[in-house]
């Protein structure tokens, strides 16, 4: 099925000589998850008390170096044994939390019907707990899916990016966010799927 995540290994790539910089300077895999937690805060703080145009900007930038700093710190547990419980609990609450606080404010950004914003919040964090479900009865963390977490950045990224430079789309956020909703239901059914069929 096709989602942003299949395109990981590439970005992993791209993100080598910044892991082996990060490595020099002695930064750990838990100060890497750290800081995408706070970016996360401050970007949704930001966006929250400041929903004009800047904001619409900000976001997808802040996203995507998100994402980088997301791959990031798995990348420095598994390459240079960092990887501990403590790491894997503050990854999966830090991703949740940050979620949150990022997409909330999308209720100004985009005129968001507010029960529309409740349904993605509410999908986000059901198909992320699904995910992490399926280590708990299979083993394997669950990634599948058309609008998993990557997923989710990028369509408000580019929802925001072009929301900077026209409003044409803002008429159509609903509508929009009603389909990811959707997208979201189908990616929780193919993660629980996926885990039942692991033996």
């Amino acid at each position: 099925m096709i989602s942003v995540y299949k395109i990981k290994p590439a970005f992993q790539q791209l993100l080598k000589p910044i892991l082996t910089f990060f490595h020099k300077l002695g930064v750990t895999a838990n100060a890497i998850t750290w800081s995408a937690i706070l970016l996360s805060i401050a970007t949704g703080a930001f966006a929250w008390y400041y929903p004009e145009k800047n904001a619409l900007l900000l976001l997808p930038l802040a996203l995507l170096v998100r994402m980088a700093l997301n791959a990031l710190d798995g990348m420095m547990a598994r390459t240079y044994n960092m990887q501990s419980k403590q790491g894997e609990i503050l990854n999966e609450l830090g991703d949740l939390i940050s979620d949150f606080i990022m997409f909330a404010p999308l209720y100004f950004l985009f005129k968001l019907n507010v029960f529309v914003l409740i349904a993605f919040l509410f999908l986000s964090m059901v198909n992320e707990y699904t995910g992490i479900l399926g280590k708990a009865v299979s083993g394997e963390r669950r990634y599948e899916g058309p609008m998993g977490k990557s997923d989710r950045a990028l369509v408000v990224g580019l929802f925001s990016l072009i929301s900077f430079f026209t409003d044409a789309l803002i008429p159509y956020s609903n509508h929009t966010f009603i389909v990811i909703c959707g997208l979201l239901i189908l990616s929780t059914g193919v993660r629980i799927a996926k885990t039942l069929k692991v033996k």
